[in-house]
């Protein structure tokens, strides 16, 4: 075999190592992780949950760096480029130490397939080993027992939320998949539960696994008050905290989690309050109710569950009033497509609905038959990607309209790159 060169290479190596796109279970990582000798000799965070992993991850981030920590950051999925999920003191990894990283895990994966994501995992941790760090922060793909990054003990573990998605592979209860969801935490070390209404299960699976569980409304949370919002816990307040910069109210219970973590492990990590205000001050994570600058306003959001949904058209709620909020709508087929068009319906007075690409993608003629199913009765149009979608919708829009591009992080993506080919063909023209 010629061994690939490029990480475009690499990628499309990677995706053919195990006949299926997920597989879950631990015995192969860990067989290959014991070979691969890439030990995190330092604190490591592990993020899981249905809906808020990637914002809880942005701002742990955020805040360590803010302190002067050096940073490891795996996340997934990404939106432009791979190198977005291996992050490393706030910069994304480049080609060559991801094309290094890889090779490393071939060599000592010797003959056992993994998955696509299972051998981006090891790839991050071999990286995040090399580079001798402070503190790493990791992002469960899907669920969390079974998940790659759940090789890797938690030395602090959050749970954002657990809401429906992945039935196939979690359950369909919120019973099922919160206990898959706990299978990230660890005996005597600190589990951080932000859902408000935890299922039975998760309080069950922290119990039995000897966690010290720190759940929100109880070991912490937070109060909102004349524009400014604090930080409470068992240990003590912090006032006068400015709001993060990712919008939504939801962020500040995301904010929550990631304080609790910190104050968990505040002996090893120490943050002061200016440190945690600059941190939240900084924090960015594109296609997270993402405003693109201009007329009319572009909104990005990532969400493809019904929770998500729902926060979403909370966002477009307290966002301010518009004359038209037109959609952009492309989703996977195995999402609860239902449940997303009933959420955001109330708020869009017309769709501009999008096939996506690949196996799992829903045609726009699948789309429209989701909306009747939901009893969406706003005229909608069929695209045949979200760019032709995206350009429809520009060209009826009002300078005083909304256009929010959702439903899959693929949909996301293909509208950046869209918007970005949009204004290079702009600044070349002038």
């Amino acid at each position: 075999m010629t061994r690939p060169s490029t990480l475009a290479d690499w990628l499309e190596f990677i995706e053919r190592q195990h006949p299926e796109p997920i597989a879950l279970g631990l015995e192969r990582v860990l067989k290959v992780l014991a070979r691969l000798n890439a030990p995190l000799d330092c604190p490591v965070f592990v993020v899981g949950g249905t809906n808020g992993k990637g914002s809880t991850c942005a701002m742990l981030e955020s805040i360590l760096r803010a302190a002067g920590y050096r940073t490891g950051l795996y996340t997934s999925p990404h939106l432009l480029r791979y190198n977005e999920r291996v992050r490393i003191e706030g910069r994304e990894a480049g080609d060559a130490a991801l094309s290094e990283a890889f090779a490393a895990v071939e060599a000592a994966r010797d003959g056992v397939a993994l998955t696509y994501f299972e051998f981006g995992t090891l790839a991050a941790a071999w990286l995040f080993a090399r580079e001798k760090l402070d503190a790493v922060v990791l992002e469960v793909g899907l669920g969390g027992r079974l998940d790659a990054v759940n090789a890797f003990d938690a030395d602090c573990a959050i749970v954002t939320g657990v809401g429906i998605d992945h039935v196939e592979y979690l359950g369909g209860t919120r019973e099922q998949i919160g206990r898959e969801k706990a299978g990230i935490f660890r005996a005597g070390r600190p589990a951080v539960v932000a859902d408000p209404e935890p299922p039975r299960s998760v309080l069950q699976e922290a119990e039995r696994l000897g966690a010290r569980l720190l759940l929100l409304g109880r070991d912490f949370g937070y109060t909102v008050r004349r524009g400014q919002w604090a930080y409470w816990s068992t240990a003590g307040k912090r006032s006068g905290l400015a709001h993060p910069a990712l919008r939504g109210a939801i962020q500040l219970r995301n904010a929550s989690a990631a304080l609790a973590a910190l104050e968990a492990l505040r002996e090893r990590l120490p943050v002061s309050q200016q440190e945690i205000r600059r941190g939240l001050s900084r924090v960015t994570l594109p296609g997270r109710f993402q405003v693109v600058p201009g007329r009319p306003q572009v909104i990005l959001d990532v969400a493809h569950n019904p929770e998500a949904a729902g926060v979403l058209a909370e966002n477009l709620l307290a966002s301010g009033r518009a004359a038209q909020t037109i959609a952009v709508l492309g989703m996977l087929r195995d999402k609860d497509m239902v449940g997303v068009a009933r959420a955001l319906a109330p708020h869009v007075t017309r769709w501009h609905l999008a096939t996506l690409a690949g196996p799992r993608g829903a045609s726009a003629a699948q789309l429209a038959g989701v909306l009747r199913a939901a009893g969406v009765t706003a005229p909608a149009r069929e695209h045949t990607s979200p760019a032709a979608a995206l350009a429809a919708a520009r060209s009826e829009a009002g300078e005083n309209d909304k256009i929010l591009v959702c439903g899959s992080f693929l949909t996301v993506a293909e509208v950046m790159h869209a918007l970005e080919s949009s204004r290079n063909a702009a600044r070349t023209h002038d």
